[in-house]
């Protein structure tokens, strides 16, 4: 599996929610992706929600969240 190059699709600005990590173009933090599907909401429910979302984004939250959990311990 190759490494994900987040800063395609993930920035982290102060100005937008206080920092926290977002899908570039959006104010849809990593955390809002993780909860909904730890929520039970299914890709395509959230695309439907959000549509502004892409199937691919939400894998790269996934993997966002996998890295950063990788790397703290």
């Amino acid at each position: 599996m190759s490494q994900v190059d987040y800063k395609e699709y993930i920035e982290v600005n102060a100005e937008i929610r206080f920092g926290k990590p977002v899908i570039k173009g959006t104010h849809i933090t990593v955390y809002d992706v993780l909860q909904w599907l730890a929520s039970g909401m299914s890709h395509e429910e959230i695309i439907n929600d959000f549509p502004q979302l892409s199937e691919n984004e939400i894998l790269v939250c996934l993997a966002y969240a996998a890295n950063k959990e990788r790397r703290i311990k």
